[in-house]
Formats: C-alpha cells, structure tokens, sequence
C-alpha cells in the first residue's frame, strides 16, 4: 500500500510500504478521507516525529475490511471514524476520566503510525461507528468538531451568554457553531481572514471581526462578553481575548503557540478586577472513552445540525502530500481544512 513518511522536517515521501498486520483486538480500516490537522503541519515542517519513517495523520473515516477474533463488537464493512488517543487506563488521570491528560499515552499519526496511507490498524476500543447519513468527508473532521466541544464545555457555555470565536479555522468554524447549538444568545467570529469570516456567517455567526482591519477591543467594547476561546493560538489573540471578557467570564486558551504569553498591565488587572476565569482546553476525551464529545458530534451530525461540507477548502490525492505541505510552508494558500483521498 501507499503511506506518507516523515523522515525529518520537510521531507515526506510517499512510499509502498506493507499492509498492515492486526492483533486479535484490532481491526484494519481502509481509510477513505483524512484531514491535515494543525498539529500536522508543526510536526512535518519544523518539529519532526518522534521516529523517522512515521505515518502522519489522525482525523480521518474509513470502512473496516478485517477483525481481530477479540474485536467481534465490529464487523466488515462498518463506516467508521476514531479518536486518535490510546490511553493507558492506568494513571490517575486515566482513573478519573481525563484521559487527554494521560501520562503514558500512544497517538495514532505522532506516536505510532497513522492514517495518511491506504489502510490503518487500529486498536478496538478506538473506533466510532459513522451514521449512513454522515459522509466519510464529515466523518474525518469528528475530531476537530469534538476538540471545539471540549473546549466549549471546559468554559462552560451557558445558554444565553455571549460567545466570541476567536481563529476561524476547522476547529473555530465547528465552535461557532456549537455555540449556536448549546444555547449561545449571541456568537461573535474573529479572523483576520475575510474569506473566513463569510464562511462564519454562513455557519451562524451573528456577528464577525476583522480582527487586522479593526480594533477588536474598541468593536466590542460596548458588549458584555460571557465566554471567549480562542483556538488561534497567537498571543495577541490570547492577550485580547482577556481584554474583551466582561465580569465574571470565562476565557479558553484552545489554540497551540509555541510562544511566550506576556499579558499587558491592563489585561491583568482586567483579569484580577472582572475575576475572569482562564481555561486551557486539551484535546477532547472524556468518560466512557473516547468520550461524551464524540458521541454529542456524531448524534449533531447525523441529524444535520451541523454543517461540514463548508469548512473543506482543499481536496487533494494522498500522493500529492508532500506537495501539500510545501505549499503551507510558502504560504501559497489560505486554508481550512484540507482533505486528503489515498483511492483505491
């Protein structure tokens, strides 16, 4: 079959490689769509893998073709998705639910092989069946949709507030909207993007912010703010995203920098006068594994309360990968998401 390999930054290949061989509890995907998540691009142009040779790729949806003889619960030809985390069900965080924070866990596409290929091996405890009514497009976006979930819930939206998005990409546009669904009186989409921003009225953004073009702190400095998460990760977004927040509001930091967050003089008395709660939201897994996010995604979907087919913006073939990745680095396109098809 065909796989993506990483070897170091930069330099993917895509190669014939062996199909993979199951264990008695696992069961092999064809994989039919995968999505290129933010972590991807880090990892492939500027961190690397934790081994050469690895296999990127975690949010995708395929049909199983084989079962282990301990993975009766699925059958061949099941349309499913997974969550990319194996935990090791033995940790404190584990005991108790959380397993995002996991001390010993395994990843399918950064620690262990993933799903920019023809076929995955996946452990049985990991795999989500997919409604005939969920696309296989859809099916490879569960994971963002769950992760906007997570982080909405860890802030505690509550129906009524007043719910700004700040970084409109797939995990941004999937917030906005389950802002929409749990009840949010008001949503309010930034980007410094206007092509994301349209897309954001489309999904039900109320209102959006060209957060380059206007002083998001002014724009909104009339409104009383309840819940503010920020899946951009830029530090002036996290910075602002305090400043915007009225009393008593919650801010999640969602959105990974890598970088120093300094908070202005202002935004921490802010941050101590409004007693302003900050929130950090990590991946999207909860008890029963994988989680109340999946099933709540998966159950949104299947009864299309939640669009998805407006948040594609690129669709290439698996061999074009590398070319993808080139593309990112030289900034050659604006994206969301990007979907890769490895065929047949």
């Amino acid at each position: 079959m065909k796989a993506v390999k990483l070897y170091e930054p930069g330099n993917l290949q895509v190669e014939e490689v062996e199909l993979p061989s199951i264990s008695e509890t696992e069961v092999l995907i064809k994989v039919k769509a995968i999505g290129i998540c933010g972590s991807d691009i880090p990892r492939a142009l500027t961190k690397g893998a934790y081994y050469k040779g690895l296999t990127l790729g975690h949010e995708f949806s395929g049909q199983i073709v084989e079962c282990g003889t301990k993975a009766t619960e699925w059958s061949v030809g099941d349309r499913v998705t997974i969550a990319p985390l194996e935990p090791c069900m033995k940790c404190v965080y584990c005991n108790q639910g959380k397993y995002g924070l996991c001390d010993t866990y395994n990843y399918y596409g950064s620690r262990t092989d993933g799903a920019m290929a023809n076929f995955i091996k996946v452990g049985k405890a990991n795999i989500l069946k997919l409604e005939d009514t969920i696309s296989y497009d859809a099916g490879a976006m569960v994971d963002p949709a769950a992760n906007a979930v997570h982080g909405l819930w860890r802030g505690n939206l509550k129906k009524g507030d007043t719910a700004v998005v700040m970084g409109l990409g797939a995990i941004g546009m999937f917030a906005v909207q389950f802002a929409r669904e749990m009840g949010a009186k008001e949503v309010i989409a930034v980007d410094i993007f206007e092509e994301k921003l349209e897309i954001a009225k489309k999904l039900g953004a109320d209102r959006v912010v060209n957060s380059k073009r206007e002083n998001i702190v002014e724009v909104l400095g009339d409104t009383h703010v309840d819940f503010v998460i920020d899946t951009s990760g830029s530090a002036i977004a996290q910075d602002q995203a305090v400043l915007i927040t009225g009393k008593m509001g919650r801010v999640v930091f969602l959105g990974i920098s890598n970088q120093p967050l300094t908070l202005s003089a202002k935004t921490v008395d802010r941050l101590l006068r409004y007693e302003i709660g900050i929130h950090g939201s990590w991946n999207s897994f909860s008890d029963p594994f994988p989680g109340k996010e999946w099933s709540y995604v998966i159950e949104s979907m299947a009864q299309g309360k939640i669009k998805t087919e407006e948040i594609v913006s690129h669709r290439f073939d698996l061999d074009e990968t590398p070319d993808v990745f080139k593309k990112i680095k030289n900034k050659e396109i604006i994206f969301n998401k990007i979907l890769l098809y490895p065929g047949e």
